[in-house]
């Protein structure tokens, strides 16, 4: 039987993982990072990618922040750029109702210095003509963007990898303990890791492995449907979304619309597919809100397997109940921009080096009993 003794054990290389990970060999700390399949291939590598601020809960937007930093400097940090763009972020209002929250939320979130710029109804003709003239108006966050999920929390673990980082594919842990104030983690193959520190980032599965330590969180998973089109010419280069939820699109260099909405269901063996009313509901409002795609052919749709909390809050701290465990889940469809600075979060509390202002607010002790 192989054991293996590290500092720092963290659970799921997904983005926050991987970044996690990164973060603590670059600060010296032995890391073995596990992971039950191959890393990003999760929620992390199959989202819809937008890196997006405006919208978030104001909670998140110190996060947020946080993390616009850090997606700047991509190369320095992963060796790519995974194609991350600052196209800005559009958000869409349907009704003037929907409008005069776009206004709010403007107003509300002016500290944070988001550059949030709404859009009536003409001036929104003006700069993006490709939407439908019904659309009432929008938010405009010139500096939000986009990047290609698939690239870039591999790059994340393979950079922590190279850091000094073990990284563990296709390792299922299948038990979990603790031995003479330790953490001891059996994989299903029998090899077992022995760490001082344990992060829990383990996505949709996030509440399992806080189960596992006594911690019950009251995690929801959903599967979002999500489809990609055909190329088609040039019609708008920022991400899009509605007010109140329920579409999200974007355009790619190559011309193919990425677009999601809605919710599929789950298959055996950790498995989801889309599902047919989320579909069917996307073919009625993308042409609503961009007519360009009301001839535009599917060539692939899938869903993915995401965690969500009854605030759309994550968990992000220490346990409540077992020192040195630190969960870092439940991002309620709404993790990949804001997961890089959460990993950086994540190894400065498992350092004792603080790291999140209010972090309180998404500590797990409020949901643990």
């Amino acid at each position: 039987m192989t054991r293996l003794h590290t500092d720092v054990a963290v659970i799921g290389a997904g983005l926050v993982g991987a970044s996690a990970a990164l973060a603590l060999r670059r600060a010296g700390v032995a890391t073995v990072l596990i992971e039950r399949g191959l890393c990003g291939a999760r929620a992390s590598g199959v989202n819809f990618g937008g890196v997006r601020r405006q919208g978030r809960n104001i909670e998140q937007l110190y996060l947020a922040q946080r993390a616009h930093g850090i997606w700047a400097r991509l190369p320095e940090l992963i060796g790519t750029d995974a194609e991350y763009v600052r196209t800005g972020h559009l958000k869409l209002a349907r009704s003037q109702a929907d409008l005069d929250k776009l206004v709010a939320y403007r107003d509300k979130v002016r500290d944070f210095d988001l550059g949030l710029d709404v859009l009536d109804r003409a001036a929104l003709r003006r700069h993006f003509p490709a939407l439908a003239p019904d659309v009432v108006g929008g938010s405009l966050c010139p500096e939000d963007g986009q990047a290609n999920p698939r690239l870039v929390a591999p790059a994340f673990a393979h950079a922590a990898a190279r850091a000094g980082a073990l990284l563990l594919e296709q390792c299922a842990i299948a038990h979990a303990d603790t031995q003479a104030g330790d953490f001891l983690l059996t994989a299903a193959d029998g090899r077992q890791i022995r760490a001082g520190t344990v992060i829990n980032a383990a996505g949709a599965w996030g509440a399992v492995v806080a189960g596992w330590f006594g911690d019950v969180l009251p995690l929801q998973v959903k599967y979002p449907t999500m489809l990609v089109t055909e190329p088609l010419t040039r019609q708008i280069g920022v991400s899009l979304g509605v007010e109140g939820g329920g579409f999200y699109a974007r355009q790619v260099a190559r011309g193919n619309f990425v677009m999601g909405g809605g919710y599929g269901h789950a298959l055996p063996g950790d498995r989801s597919r889309p599902g047919p009313a989320a579909l069917a509901e996307l073919g009625r409002t993308a042409p609503a809100i961009l007519p360009a795609l009301a001839r535009a052919s599917i060539i692939r749709c899938w869903s993915g397997i995401e965690g969500y909390f009854p605030d759309k809050n994550p968990v992000i701290g220490f346990s409540a109940t077992v020192p040195r465990l630190l969960h870092g889940f439940g991002f309620s469809g709404g993790g990949f921009q804001i997961a890089p600075a959460v990993g950086e979060v994540l190894a400065d509390m498992a350092l004792d080096r603080g790291g999140l202002l209010m972090a309180d607010r998404f500590s797990p002790a409020r949901w643990t009993r």
